[in-house]
């Protein structure tokens, strides 16, 4: 699994296992539902077209990024997203390709050190939630 950025084509290789864990919470199609004064009911429905939430865990033995990577992607996730920055291209191990952004109006990136202490080299391992969204 791989993380491109598309600002500068760099790539960043991922854990092959993590898991998309939020993959079949998530249907293109939106609706409200309403009552009219008349007491009418009123369904408005449209087909999303973007912002379906790509969430990649792993679990508490797997899926474990160096603290390098990791400093990659904060700094990654510290871009806002505009017409030139902020966007990622996101090839899943299965062959999907998807283009992200980090979902900032959530925690984008969550990491915790493997060994329970804070990490200080460059090769220590964490465990990694990445919080995307296709665009």
């Amino acid at each position: 699994m791989q993380l491109k950025n598309l600002a500068d084509a760099v790539v960043v290789m991922l854990p092959d296992d993590l898991l998309w864990s939020d993959e079949h919470a998530w249907t293109p199609v939106m609706a409200t539902v309403s009552y009219l004064i008349t007491g009418a009911l009123l369904v408005q429905s449209a087909t999303r077209q973007a912002g379906r939430p790509i969430t990649l865990t792993g679990a508490l033995d797997m899926a474990w990024v160096t603290r390098s990577v990791l400093t990659t992607l904060y700094a990654w996730a510290g871009v806002p997203l505009t017409d030139s920055t902020g966007r990622f291209e996101l090839t899943l191990t299965d062959g999907r390709v998807f283009t992200v952004a980090f979902r900032h109006a959530e925690t984008a990136l969550e990491a915790e050190p493997v060994a329970g202490f804070p990490a200080r080299s460059a090769s220590d391992f964490y465990r990694l939630t990445l919080r995307l969204m296709a665009i």
